[in-house]
């Protein structure tokens, strides 16, 4: 009997590219210059439904990438620690950053949102890919947000 074995290659594909248009930011130094590229360039304070995101980023936190990890409805998302950090693990990334928005304006974490946070921070110890903020972006107009790591929950 005859066993065949698959070869396969794995890839990521550009499939958009964003204008800078958060004055030239190259790296991410706090969590209100990361609300201003989910804000300006992102526009996730835009999304009629809540939208789960990834930032990848290199060593010196340059952004290396974004991913739209899921989309959902106006008030849930489902994300899941593996699809997340298979996307960080294609782009090399040695830290990543996760962002949603809540369509009601009210960027206040949900019960889910904490669970996910910690579980999230616990496989990235694991996999060596820090966890550096999960921002919940709110109302454009206020800047209304939410930063896991200024609240000190990570």
């Amino acid at each position: 009997m005859t066993h065949t074995l698959t070869k396969y290659k794995l890839q990521v594909i550009k499939e958009k590219e964003y204008e800078n248009n958060f004055n030239n930011l190259q790296n991410i130094g706090c969590p209100y210059d990361l609300l201003q590229v989910c804000l300006k360039t992102l526009e996730l304070s835009k999304e009629p439904e809540e939208v789960f995101g990834l930032l990848t980023l290199d060593t010196k936190n340059n952004i290396t990438g974004y991913f739209e990890v899921s989309r959902g409805s106006i008030n849930c998302c489902i994300a899941y620690p593996r699809e997340i950090f298979k996307r960080a693990m294609l782009q090399n990334a040695s830290t990543v950053i996760v962002v949603h928005n809540h369509p009601s304006g009210d960027s206040e974490p949900s019960k889910e949102d904490i669970v996910l946070t910690n579980r999230l921070n616990e496989c990235g110890k694991v996999l060596g890919i820090k966890l550096l903020d999960h921002i919940i972006v709110g109302d454009e107009e206020r800047e209304n947000y939410y930063s896991f790591k200024e609240e000190g929950q990570l």
